[in-house]
């Protein structure tokens, strides 16, 4: 048993390094967004699109890269992954054009595309359910400490030796992971599952199978909202407190690594330890008490971009506030899914969350919010009878166009009261279908078909 433990405890050690260096690589190029957009020309648009690049290809390769984890070595499938991102990431330092560097980021989200769907299958068979909240938010601890360092790192070697260096910066890293990740042993499937599991795999199609468990279809839309939010966000925040509190690219990367991955990785560990404290008294904690930490981040996140030009100590503490809250969805939202998925499916049902969170999510908040940004931008020009656009329009479309994001939240919140609604109900379906032989009773997907 203590060797069992051991075994669980060094695999989401290696997978937690993975999700690190995979939000590391993500935010390498938010950080440099600013003198790529000098050094080319660019607008506030097309760097939306530059960041979308990753998002489009992850999603949709997300989809036969999850069902590929429900039935193929899932060590395999991420140290492969790992390396071919890794490639390609450092490839993004040798792109001349817009163009060229928009086919590099669509390479790394295929790799990186590897990554949640076979760690979220492989921790699910590693923790009990008792305990999976907080090993899945000690994995999502990758996130805002690999944004910390991405960001960090990226713009403090973008400020000093050029913007290329960040993306050179990520690649041994990412080398030696691929390498520990396919020494990873593949755990029995079910293994942690706390009433026994008949081998036999659920009959039909997968992806339905996963789309008619109702608190699933709102954690998808949750994805796709949160998702909308994040990469709008952590894309043009450093740019906005350049052009609004006019600070340099390494403060502005400092400051942003600070009050949003920093904060992050506290409201990541204190979400992750309150739904599990918390479960055993309300059943829907794991979905009920990120909606309420929404109910928090929306307002502080308005007053924070409504800080006037000048005082960062006052968009510093508001901001703080709101990551706190933003990074509790995680542990409570990731275990939610494993409480009402069975194992044989959960690859397949991290993949239909992930393909909505970048599809429908990550791919439009870029996008639309610096289409918006240049809309707002081109506004303020005409407004003050100019005839060329200089950097004070470009920070006042920003200014305007970051509000869509506060906006975002509270629909954010108001989707996981639904789903939170709905788990309790599911959870118990499902433990009753895994409490019987499979041929005895169908999933309830298949009793309401």
């Amino acid at each position: 048993m203590a060797d069992a433990k051991s075994q669980a405890r060094w695999i989401l050690g290696i997978l937690f390094a993975i999700n690190l260096l995979n939000f590391w690589d993500r935010y390498i190029f938010a950080a440099v967004a600013e003198p790529i957009r000098k050094e080319w020309t660019l607008s506030d648009a097309q760097i939306g699109w530059l960041a979308t690049a990753f998002t489009l290809l992850y999603a949709v390769v997300g989809v036969p890269l999850g069902r590929l984890a429900d039935r193929w070595k899932r060590p395999t499938i991420l140290g492969l992954g790992v390396a071919a991102w890794s490639l390609l990431t450092a490839g993004s330092g040798l792109a001349w054009s817009y163009g060229s560097l928009f086919a590099a980021r669509l390479g790394v989200g295929i790799g990186e595309a590897s990554c949640a769907p076979a760690s979220s299958s492989l921790i699910g068979d590693l923790y009990p359910a008792s305990r999976r909240g907080r090993a899945i938010s000690l994995f999502m601890l990758g996130l805002p400490i690999g944004g910390l360092i991405g960001t960090y790192v990226s713009g403090q070697l973008a400020g000093t030796y050029g913007w290329r260096m960040a993306f050179y910066a990520a690649c041994i890293p990412g080398l030696i992971l691929a390498i520990l990740a396919l020494r990873i042993v593949e755990p029995v499937r079910g293994a942690a599952e706390e009433a026994g599991l008949a081998e036999g795999p659920v009959k039909g199609s997968p992806y339905w199978r996963v789309l008619k468990i109702p608190t699933m279809r709102w954690v998808i839309l949750s994805g796709a909202v949160f998702n909308f939010n994040a990469y709008a966000l952590t894309t043009f925040l450093p740019a906005f407190l350049s052009r609004i509190h006019s600070l340099s690219l390494k403060d502005a990367n400092t400051v942003t690594a600070v009050v949003y991955s920093g904060v992050g990785i506290l409201g990541m560990m204190l979400g992750g330890w309150a739904v599990d404290h918390l479960k055993n008294r309300w059943a829907n904690v794991r979905l009920l008490f990120p909606a309420v930490a929404f109910l928090v981040n929306a307002p502080c996140l308005y007053l924070a971009l409504g800080r006037p030009a000048g005082d960062l100590a006052g968009f510093i503490v508001l901001m703080a506030i709101a990551s706190l809250f933003q990074f509790m969805y995680y542990g409570g939202v990731y275990a939610a899914i494993q409480d009402v998925i069975p194992p044989t499916l959960r690859g397949t049902a991290m993949a239909l969350y992930f393909m909505a969170m970048y599809l429908l999510g990550g791919s439009f908040g870029p996008v639309i919010t610096g289409r918006t940004s240049d809309y707002f931008a081109r506004l303020a020009l005409t407004t003050a009878g100019a005839t060329s656009m200089t950097e004070a329009f470009r920070a006042a479309g920003l200014h305007s166009a970051m509000y869509i994001i506060p906006a975002g939240a509270l629909v954010l919140a108001a989707v996981l009261f639904a789903a939170a609604r709905t788990v309790a109900q599911d959870m118990h379906e499902l433990r009753m279908w895994m409490s019987r032989p499979q041929e005895d009773i169908p999933l309830v997907a298949e009793i309401e078909g």
